[in-house]
């Protein structure tokens, strides 16, 4: 294999790979081994026509595509390490030359890691969070736990209110027809909650239990069902059950069952000391958010179009795996949503030009600053990592590739890089 690297505007680079004729003819015999028994050629059975006369009978080229993947996929890795660039994206390949008997060769443009020029960066001036406990802290944290402790009691004496819990049996209709999916029965509803369109549930106060009213609506310009979207609807809806949250009183009795004090005194006290400590963890992260900010911002570099991009599709591949662990596509997530890709990759873009520039300029900080991690480091976040997973360290040290203790070193140093700001910072 031999390569060439040429350096391009805005931090781009192409590559040209040139792959010997011979590697290409070996691409080609494994991508016909694989692929011959779905040739059928007079006179010999299937999967035992020889190379030379599938491919005059369906092309010479009839097995390239996939040969052509496979020197790429074996090349490229090797091009890339031996260009000693940067590389911060896919690559985008153009072939050049793909004949038998030829070399194969072929281009790879590449993003290539911008040079960051860093402004000020030690005793930058923030606004220092607030750790600050209010009583109405307090007073919302126990509201909270009363919440949680209240009980449902069956109402049969008064109409809907708001804070009541409710069943309901409805249906929709639109233009005097009823729709797909606007028909519910035994249906919960709190009213406050505000889990229906439009006032649908501030029009249900008022009505008694049996009592069947038309409650109208107009669906959402922007709903998700866009056969209803902006549409005015009637739903006829009859309230079977009314029931009401009933809270315990704040005393020293329910600190006791709620908690291991005697005195809702005690308890208060309790709650503020934990809201304190929880405020205290918020606030050093602000913080440390902020400083990064400032510094992010008196920064400059060009980032290239192709390293955003690639960082904009690995935010939507990680969306789309952690919709997959709900049970649900990414196509039924755009489906349900009327979003396109395009939507979601547009959404993505700010936070994703975010996240590079704040990398680029942590790193450049831990390489102004000569930041070096040591094996003892390496140990010391590995040994972190088997007690999170309650595993032992060895299994740990075994399971982790060279390119993933490299990445891990690099992760160290840009926090060593993050708490030297936080250091240095001046907050007011």
């Amino acid at each position: 294999m031999s390569l060439q690297v040429e350096n391009l505007e805005k931090n781009m680079a192409k590559m040209t790979v040139e792959v010997p004729a011979e590697t290409f003819e070996a691409a080609v015999q494994t991508a016909y081994n694989k692929n011959k028994n779905r040739f059928t050629i007079p006179g010999f059975r299937k999967g035992k026509a020889p190379l030379h006369l599938i491919e005059k009978m369906y092309g010479a080229g009839v097995f390239y595509e996939e040969a052509a993947n496979i020197v790429l996929d074996e090349s490229y890795p090797d091009a890339a390490e031996e260009s000693g660039l940067d590389i911060v994206s896919r690559p985008e390949i153009d072939l050049v030359q793909i004949e038998k008997g030829k070399p194969f060769i072929y281009t790879a443009t590449v993003a290539v890691k911008p040079e960051v020029t860093l402004g000020q960066y030690k005793g930058v001036e923030v606004e220092r969070a607030s750790e600050e406990v209010t009583d109405e802290d307090v007073d919302r944290e126990l509201k909270r736990v009363q919440d949680q402790n209240s009980r449902l009691v069956t109402v049969e004496d008064r109409a809907v209110e708001d804070g009541d819990q409710t069943i309901i049996d409805f249906e929709g209709f639109i233009d005097g027809k009823a729709f797909e999916g606007g028909k519910g029965e035994d249906y919960p509803l709190t009213i406050g909650s505000h889990s229906f369109i439009d006032t649908f549930e501030e029009q249900l106060t008022g009505k008694k239990i049996g009592e069947e009213s038309e409650i109208q609506v107009t669906f959402p310009a922007e709903y998700h069902a866009s056969e209803l979207a902006g549409k005015p609807a009637t739903f006829k809806v009859t309230v079977k059950e009314i029931k009401r949250k009933e809270l315990p009183e704040l005393n020293d009795e329910f600190a006791g069952e709620v908690s291991e004090f005697d005195t809702l005194d005690e308890y208060k006290a309790d709650i503020r000391a934990k809201l304190s400590e929880r405020k205290q963890k918020e606030a050093a992260t602000e913080n440390e958010n902020r400083v990064v900010e400032k510094v992010v911002e008196g920064a400059s570099m060009e980032i290239p179009e192709a390293m955003l991009e690639t960082q904009v599709q690995d935010m939507v591949n990680d969306y789309a795996r952690r919709m997959q662990s709900q049970g649900l596509s990414l196509n039924d997530y755009m489906k349900y949503t009327g979003m396109t890709l395009k939507d979601l990759q547009d959404q993505s873009r700010p936070q994703a030009e975010r996240r590079i520039r704040t990398r680029l300029v942590l790193e450049a900080v831990a390489k102004a600053e000569n930041i070096q991690i040591s094996d003892e480091d390496v140990q010391k976040e590995q040994e972190r990592m088997a007690s999170m997973y309650k595993m032992e360290l060895e299994q740990v040290q075994k399971l982790m590739s060279e390119h993933e203790v490299k990445q891990m070193k690099e992760d160290l140093a840009v926090q060593k890089a993050v708490d030297l700001l936080v250091a240095e910072a001046k907050l007011s």
